[in-house]
């Protein structure tokens, strides 16, 4: 099974950036970490702060990936060009937020992107990304 991970804006400063929303551990941690709970399953992780090279990359792996966990961060919230992307690709894609967006400012309540995603998870940390992984089937591998 073939799972792409694609972290957008900010998500780099993961462990340094509001930690008390975001937690402590960086993302490059918490993958190695999810690698070794699910060792049948081959990753790929990018991340981005650019619109357009997250949209490339979607394009890239979107027909021939089994999932995409996709944290868009800010860009969930203002990016019509990524909603196209994902309605223009057959990989499944799980939108996936470490803080409960509906918990936060109200201009993060609004997901473009949700409408085009098989399912949402927001509010759970890093485990939502485990969560989102077990979606596609995995579960104990």
């Amino acid at each position: 099974m073939q799972i792409a991970i694609i972290n957008g804006p900010n998500l780099n400063l993961l462990g340094k950036r509001e930690t008390g929303i975001y937690g402590s551990e960086s993302f490059d941690h918490y993958f190695k970490s999810l690698q070794l709970q699910f060792p049948a399953v081959h990753f790929t992780y990018f991340q981005s702060n650019i619109e357009g090279e997250l949209i490339n990359y979607l394009h890239e792996v979107g027909f021939s990936y089994d999932g995409i966990l996709l944290n868009a961060g800010a860009y969930t919230h203002t990016s019509i060009a990524i909603r196209d992307a994902i309605a223009g690709i057959k990989t499944p894609v799980m939108e996936i937020h470490i803080s409960n967006i509906y918990a936060r400012e109200e201009f993060r309540h609004i997901s473009l992107i949700a409408p085009k995603c098989i399912g949402s998870i927001c509010g759970l940390g890093l485990k939502g990304y485990q969560l989102g992984v077990e979606y596609f089937g995995m579960g104990d591998l």
